[in-house]
């Protein structure tokens, strides 16, 4: 019997037992044999699944609703699913895929990254500049409901060695943090300020975009229903900028397992990120362009720092308002990095996310990449 035909309480049950121990005791899990299933597998994260034969969309799907049960328990174990070697060309094969993981698919975006749509619930995973690292972040981790899962194709694969997008167990960031710092973030809470230019006006070079292209409205009463449903505090500035004031917590439990992550934006918002990453990636990959780039991170980050805390485009604080030091930010930062996993793209690879154990980032790039993403 599988674990569609469970009844919930007992489904939920098997699932949080069957989570992340032991992936060949697939009988107690509900689980389809792996050796049955279509494809070849390898890797744990994220685990690729490969075209045994037919390499179609259309087989792939049908493969993906035959095994629907072992495709949810993989994707609970794993964190995330690569799907290699299949054809696919456009954002819509791209679509139907993602709906066989998860049909219920968003277009509600509540980040902070450039996004222009490509379909109704398709979009261009960032319009950021191609030298512009993303920290590790789990989708609108600050929100009181971020999606349940993430979704990445590559429709143009960028050049070896650069574009990736870096994926890390925050599962394990929780666990391997130093129980010290652990405690000091829970004991601290974390506060998210981020502002926002009025409808067609720009802010500074950090601030991405205005209020209204994020909430999708110029109507006021629309935007701060959106943030009470959220947990954002609106702020109405001189001049109609927008700020947002809001608390998340350190960590989550997954809805289905019941395992805590690491799950916040905190080494994303802060202002000592931008700088925090090209100094790992300068580490990784020690161009002349990486290293130009940290020099320019760092000046910027100077000038940053001499607003207030509140009035500059994104930041970080504990609770009660006060500062998060560069050092408790950046041992925080050293463990996702020893956990984080690079693989390169392949044109038509699509990367399946559990959103509540998996963060996911991108590495700078040059010349061609176009990867597109949908939620849900």
């Amino acid at each position: 019997m599988g674990l569609s035909r469970i009844p919930l309480a007992q489904r939920l049950g098997v699932e949080r037992a069957c989570a992340g121990e032991d992936p060949s005791d697939w009988r107690r899990c509900g689980m389809a044999n792996p050796s049955s299933v279509p494809w070849r597998l390898s890797g744990e994260l994220p685990l690729h699944l490969e075209p045994d034969a037919d390499s179609s969309v259309g087989a792939l799907c049908e493969g993906l609703r035959e095994n629907a049960d072992w495709l949810r328990q993989s994707l609970l174990q794993h964190g995330a699913i690569r799907f290699r070697g299949f054809d696919v060309r456009a954002p819509d094969d791209f679509e139907r895929i993602a709906r066989c993981v998860n049909p219920a698919l968003g277009k509600d975006y509540l980040g902070t990254s450039p996004r222009d749509a490509v379909t109704e619930y398709v979009f261009n995973a960032s319009e950021l500049p191609d030298f512009f690292p993303i920290a590790q972040h789990c989708e609108m981790s600050f929100c009181a409901q971020p999606p349940s899962h993430l979704f990445f194709c590559a429709l143009v694969a960028p050049a070896t060695g650069s574009g990736e997008t870096p994926i890390c167990d925050f599962r394990k960031v929780w666990r391997d943090l130093p129980e010290g710092l652990r405690e000091r973030f829970l004991a601290g809470g974390i506060r998210h300020v981020r502002n926002y230019a009025a409808p067609g006006k720009r802010g500074d070079a950090v601030q991405l975009k205005s209020w209204d292209e994020m909430f999708q409205s110029q109507d006021h009463s629309i935007v701060e229903q959106k943030c009470r449903n959220e947990g954002f505090e609106p702020v109405w500035l001189e001049g109609d900028g927008l700020r947002l004031i809001s608390t998340q917590p350190v960590f989550r439990t997954h809805p289905l397992t019941g395992e805590a992550a690491w799950h916040n934006h905190a080494t994303t918002f802060h202002t000592t990120s931008a700088v925090g990453e090209y100094e790992q990636i300068v580490k990784l990959r020690p161009t002349d362009r990486h290293r130009s780039v940290l020099d320019m991170a760092r000046t910027l980050e100077e000038q940053i720092l001499a607003k207030p805390p509140d009035e500059r485009s994104m930041h970080t604080t504990w609770v009660d308002g006060s500062e998060i030091s560069r050092e408790e930010l950046e041992a925080v930062r050293d463990v996702i990095w020893q956990n984080t996993v690079i693989e390169p793209w392949l044109e038509g690879d699509v990367l399946a996310i559990d959103n509540f154990a998996v963060s996911h980032g991108r590495m700078p790039y040059e010349g061609p990449r176009r990867i597109v993403v949908c939620w849900a």
